[in-house]
This record gives C-alpha cells, sequence and structure tokens, in this order.
C-alpha cells in the first residue's frame, strides 16, 4: 500500500511540474487570434459570432497561424445569477457560452474570453473583483483558453495585487489559461507582468488612426504612431512567453492600404500579439493578403522573441531592425512623412549594435541577401546601395539573409 501510495505522488509531483512548465509557455511566440471589440463593441450574438468563425477559416487565417478566437465585452448579462455566477446574455448566446467554446473548439481553434478586475466591465457589466476563482474555475468548465482582463471600474485596487490574485485563480483551475493583462501601461506591468501572465498592454487604446488622433463622444484613442513611440523603451521586458501588447490590430478598420501595411509590419518588427479586429465576412482581397502575410507573419512568430527597435531616423524615415534566428535581420523602412520618398540606404555605412539582444552586424565584413517581404522579390545584396521608392505612411520591409 505505502509503495502505491508513494507512486501516486510522485505521479502527482512529475504532472505539477510540467503543468508549472506549461503555464510559464503559454504563449512562446506572440499570440495570434482575433478579437471582437474593435468592429462590434459589445453589439454581439451567436449567429454573428459563428460566422466570424467560419469566416476565421474559409479566409485563410488559421492556415496563416491564427489560433484564438476572443469575445471581448458584452457576452454576459448585466447581473451575476443568484448563486453569483457570471452567465452568458440568454439574448446574444441562448445556447449557452459552453456551447459556443465548442463551436470554436470544433474548428480547430483556441476560444478567449473577456472580463475586468474590477467591479465592472468598461462597458458597465458585471466584473470580476470578489470572484475571481469562482469565475475562473467557469471559464475553465467552459473550456476558455484565453482571458482578456481589463482594468476598469478598479478605484482604488493595486494593480499588481489584482492581476497576481487572477492569474493564481486561472492556474487553480488546472486548465492552461493564457493570460493578457489588459492595465493599460499604468502601473508598468512590464516590469511585474511575467510572473503573472504571458501578456500586458502597454498602452491605452488603439484606434483605427495612423498618425493623427480623432475625437469622437469625448474620447480620443491612440494612433498607430502614438503607440509605436512608446515600444522602444521597454523592448528588454519582452521575450518567450511574455509579450508587451501595443494593443490589437486595426487593419481593415478604415486606414488606407498603405497605413494597413505599416501597421501590420511595424506590429511584427515589435514581436507584438496580433489579434485582428476587423470584420471577417467583409474581409477584402487586400486586407486579407496584409493579415495572411506568411513571411512577414514569420518575423512576428520568430523562436528568438526579440522585440525590435529604432535603429535610425532620417528626415520622416525610420529604420527599425529586428534580430530573427539564424543571424538573419528583419529591416522595416517607415516614411512617417506625409509625401513619397525614394531610399538610398547604404548599408556599409552604418554598423548594427544592439546590446539588448547582443547583436552587432558590420556589412562591410558580412553580406546579406536582401528579399523583399511585400514584393516577394529578392532585391539583390547588402554590398549595393539599397534604393527604393516608399509611398507616405508605407513601409519597405526585408528580410536578410547572410549568403
Amino acid at each position: 500500500m505505502r509503495r502505491i501510495i508513494f507512486t501516486v505522488l510522485l505521479l502527482a509531483v512529475a504532472c505539477t511540474g510540467t503543468f508549472a512548465q506549461d503555464i510559464t509557455m503559454l504563449a512562446p511566440t506572440p499570440p495570434m487570434g482575433w478579437n471582437s471589440w474593435n468592429i462590434f463593441q459589445t453589439n454581439i450574438n451567436e449567429p454573428l459570432l459563428k460566422q466570424m468563425v467560419d469566416s476565421y477559416i474559409s479566409s485563410g487565417m488559421k492556415d496563416a497561424g491564427y489560433t484564438y478566437f476572443v469575445l471581448d465585452d458584452g457576452w454576459m448579462a448585466m447581473e451575476r445569477d443568484k448563486n453569483g455566477q457570471l452567465v452568458a446574455d440568454p439574448k446574444k448566446f441562448p445556447n449557452g457560452m459552453k456551447e459556443f467554446a465548442d463551436y470554436v473548439h470544433s474548428k480547430g481553434l483556441k476560444f478567449g474570453i473577456y472580463n475586468c478586475a474590477g467591479t465592472k466591465t468598461c462597458a458597465g457589466y458585471p466584473g470580476t473583483r470578489g470572484h475571481e476563482y469562482e469565475d475562473a474555475r467557469l471559464y475553465a468548465s467552459w473550456g476558455v483558453d484565453y482571458l482578456k482582463f481589463d482594468w476598469c471600474y478598479a478605484e482604488g485596487m493595486n494593480a499588481i495585487e489584482a492581476y497576481r490574485v487572477m492569474s493564481q485563480a486561472l492556474k487553480a483551475t488546472g486548465r492552461p489559461i493564457v493570460f493578457s493583462l489588459c492595465e493599460w501601461g499604468s502601473h508598468r506591468p512590464w516590469v511585474w507582468g511575467k510572473d503573472d501572465g504571458q501578456l500586458w498592454r502597454t498602452t491605452g487604446d488603439i484606434g483605427p488612426y495612423f498618425d493623427k488622433p480623432v475625437t469622437k463622444n469625448g474620447w480620443t484613442p491612440l494612433t498607430v504612431l502614438n503607440i509605436l513611440d512608446r515600444q522602444d523603451s521597454i523592448r528588454q521586458y519582452a521575450g518567450p512567453g511574455h509579450w508587451n501588447d501595443p494593443d490589437m490590430l486595426e487593419v481593415g478598420n478604415g486606414m488606407t492600404v498603405n497605413e494597413d501595411r505599416a501597421h501590420f509590419s511595424l506590429w511584427c518588427m515589435l514581436a507584438a500579439p496580433l489579434m485582428a479586429g476587423n470584420d471577417l465576412g467583409k474581409l477584402t482581397e487586400q486586407t486579407k493578403n496584409i493579415l495572411t502575410n506568411k513571411d512577414v507573419i514569420a518575423v512576428d512568430q520568430d523562436a528568438l522573441g526579440i522585440e525590435g527597435f529604432r535603429y535610425y531616423a532620417f528626415d520622416g524615415i525610420e529604420i527599425w531592425i529586428k534580430p530573427l534566428t539564424g543571424g538573419d535581420l528583419a529591416v522595416c523602412f517607415l516614411n512617417r512623412s506625409g509625401r513619397a520618398q525614394t531610399l538610398n540606404y547604404d548599408w556599409t555605412a552604418h554598423l548594427i549594435n544592439d546590446t539588448t539582444s547582443k547583436t552587432s552586424v558590420d556589412f562591410t565584413q558580412t553580406t546579406f541577401k536582401i528579399r523583399d517581404l511585400w514584393s516577394k522579390k529578392d532585391l539583390g545584396t547588402t554590398q549595393k546601395v539599397f534604393k527604393q521608392p516608399i509611398p507616405n505612411y508605407d513601409v519597405v520591409m526585408v528580410r536578410l539573409s547572410k549568403q
């Protein structure tokens, strides 16, 4: 009997160790998926979302590496039930949330859901404060794989403690659930979030604007460039299993195709989570081609997990560098100016020395082949001056590979 008990204990310890290891690496590369908020806000329902799931598959996004289907705010009833449990809105989800989660899983996708650390969600639905463990158990029973956890109605709360409690509650369920800390960067989550979740928001909310913010209903979201300018100083905190999150993608939500392409490219250079937020049922060919460009996605998903950095800036042009596996480099030339320009860049005149990733490149000593990731053309080597037109608010993004 003692031998049996000892064997059972050994198995339990082994399983616990394996689970703990899995928890730390739930997101070895930045999570990729789709989130309902940017296009639908709280105007969601089961038929609409099942259509989004089906379009997710038929669009080629799943084949391109997108994995998660995430419901944002507005999925629940306005009140908890008599037992204090969250309830899916019976009008929006007449078959319940477990049935919808099963539908998502049946398509080979993972299922994500939303709540908030405060007493209410940002849209005024029941928050999680005081219900962390029971909510976590409920999510696990539904088969949730991803939780986005917001920071509204959290007055007087300690952010580190609030997110730690929810993290512990998720781990206690025994189900591996990716934990997205949507804390807006107010309390520097990049410093402490690694112990609690797999990704953390670094700024306030993004809007479908590239360079100039627009105020609607008294609220001004951040632009793509606003957010980009806040990432460079915190790149050292990101890496495999723990990611800086500059917010969801606005590709396909009203910017120009140039701006969409630049937005997507830059997020990939940042090793950012890629959460699309457009109407998948109205996916244009241009938008699909941007979101499913596997060569650009490979830069985001590179196993080294190094976040790119702003290397050089001149006359409205910025150069972003991202070290990749095998000694490759991704280089993104961004035209922030309002006018078309022509790149005229001498690789050999610029030494790259990134102390964060310990990457050093001298182009006078090493020659790289150049592959344009958007035109999918080879553009010679770094031995010659790089000359390329670049439209306003657009990018030229290349991968450099050693000859």
